[in-house]
């Protein structure tokens, strides 16, 4: 048995069923097998492209959809929203009233899925990895975590599949969901619908004229590819189910609402301290303007922690009493460009204090940041844990030699004797307050053995090469110990391996003075 677990950290699922408006207040509960696939299906393109092949999803959807799955429900509470929406009808701007409609529940309660199928190592580990990765459930409101249950053989199922003939059990109610076929069936249903709109001949082998061209409706090849179709598409074509597609009958039992008081949530014992996006806009920036683009995301996470209550002090660097927090523990938010070109790729956020609850909800719902010229910057949350859960990030990775992906900028300024004659530092021979004085003395500062050398360019990890002149090296609002702006690229070799983040000078916080290991670079 396959049993995967979801949770909703928010304490609200939010999700509408097929052929329903969203004004009729109806809420899909159980979810249903078509929308759990799909969201798999979805979750790998955008998160896990590189890590679960093509064909290993595929053979894990087509084995999923073998079969329906039960469910072990928790008690819930129906609630719902209202408000007025903006829209623009020609040249005057209108509002129109949309209900939201939502589930209340614990945000510690689990829901249970269980598919009576043996899945071979492989697909356990890609629905394993899918499952971790899985940033919302339902309408994007719906935050989740989500993780595979290996730990447990068997579910207390109170909402299973119902034959058409089978009596309704006492205490439960019926609930039509959508949900998948199997592969075979579609493969016979979809001979019979290509054979059914197939042009019709007559009778002495001629065809008909036709007296209106009429474009057949198209059909995936296989109920893979079927669990593909947008639902706008199959809308807009006159689907009134989506192919390879059935509604099943389920057996519901009537549970006790769940209490509206909601519990807050406060695991700080086992805080995390990295959340990882991916950049995933069609005109993405460059990684010479991390600083800039670093800004943006601090002010929206910012705002998405205040929950009436303050900023969380995580991203503001400030305790309670607006005092800055010692020790560098706070937020760093760095860039990546790790394509082929030089464009912003992935953003990671790591805080050494790690992420409290409010922190966790903020970095979930940042799901894009204005942009210049009306490009805004959309991003997926690949995942919220610690350095090991992302082993492709090399900011976190170690080496002794570590090498600049953004200029590093001293805090300090110049220093020059009154005719020009620069000041030397006689303990290592750079000028007093240059870019490479003011490393060295950072590093000595944590008590770090190490050399450094200046090169001339930046050289990205996919062998491009940039120069300093060509990154933004200031914050947007001027804010940061900043010198007169000398800044350089460096190589950092310690004596010992280094573990990442490493990141110093000003900006640090920001994506300046960031570095990655040479040998990935």
């Amino acid at each position: 048995m396959t049993i995967l677990e979801l949770c909703f950290p928010a304490g609200r699922y939010h999700a509408t069923p097929w052929g329903r408006h969203v004004n009729e207040g109806a809420v899909e509960w159980p979810p249903s097998p078509w929308r759990l696939l799909r969201s798999l299906i979805a979750t790998r393109h955008l998160k896990a492209r590189t890590e679960v092949p093509e064909d290993v999803l595929s053979g894990l959807i087509i084995a999923l959809a073998s079969r329906l799955p039960h469910f072990q429900l928790p008690a819930t509470t129906g609630s719902h929203t209202r408000h007025y929406m903006p829209y623009v009808e020609g040249s005057k701007e209108k509002t129109t009233k949309v209900f939201d409609t939502f589930l209340q529940l614990a945000p510690e309660d689990a829901l249970l899925i269980a598919w009576e199928v043996e899945l071979p190592e492989i697909q356990l580990e890609a629905l394993r990895l899918l499952a971790e990765r899985m940033g919302y459930f339902g309408r994007a409101e719906s935050l989740v975590e989500a993780r595979l249950r290996k730990d447990i053989s068997a579910i207390q199922a109170n909402a299973v599949p119902l034959a058409e003939d089978e009596p309704l059990p006492k205490r439960a109610e019926l609930v039509r969901l959508l949900a998948p076929v199997s592969a075979d069936a579609y493969t016979v249903w979809r001979a019979d619908f290509i054979a059914a709109n197939a042009p019709q001949e007559d009778t002495d082998g001629k065809k008909k004229p036709k007296t209106k061209k009429i474009k057949s409706p198209s059909v995936p090849e296989d109920l893979y590819t079927a669990l593909h179709a947008d639902t706008g598409d199959l809308q807009s074509v006159g689907w009134n189910l989506p192919p390879g597609s059935a509604t099943v009958n389920y057996s519901r039992q009537i549970i006790s609402p769940a209490s509206q008081q909601r519990k807050t949530v406060s695991d700080d014992s086992a805080r995390h301290t990295v959340a990882r996006y991916q950049v995933v806009s069609k005109v993405a920036p460059r990684i010479t303007q991390a600083v800039s683009v670093a800004d943006r995301v601090h002010k929206a996470l910012c705002k998405w922690s205040d929950q009436g209550q303050g900023r969380a002090t995580v991203f503001t660097g400030k305790d309670e009493h607006g005092q800055p927090l010692p020790d560098h523990q706070h937020a760093h938010i760095f860039c990546e460009a790790n394509g082929p070109r030089d464009a912003i790729t992935h953003i990671t956020v790591w805080a050494r204090m790690g992420f409290d609850h409010a922190a966790r909800l903020a970095l979930r719902r940042l799901n894009k940041v204005w942009g210049h010229e009306g490009h805004d910057i959309r991003l997926v949350l690949i995942g919220i844990g610690d350095s090991g859960t992302f082993p492709d990030c090399q900011l976190l990775g170690a080496s002794k030699v570590w090498r600049s992906l953004t200029p590093f900028v001293s805090t300090l300024h110049m220093k020059s004797y009154g005719d020009g004659r620069p000041k030397i530092d006689v303990m290592n021979g750079w000028q007093i307050g240059s870019a490479g004085h003011d490393l060295k003395r950072l590093l000595n500062k944590e008590d770090a053995a190490a050399g450094i050398r200046q090169e001339k360019q930046i050289t990205l990890p996919n062998q491009r090469t940039l120069r300093s002149l060509q990154y933004q090296t200031s914050r947007p609002d001027g804010a940061g110990k900043r010198g007169n702006g000398d800044a350089g690229a460096f190589v950092i070799e310690f004596l010992e391996p280094r573990t990442g983040p490493l990141a110093l000078g000003y900006g640090s916080h920001f994506g300046l003075g960031l570095f990655v290991p040479a040998d990935h670079a």
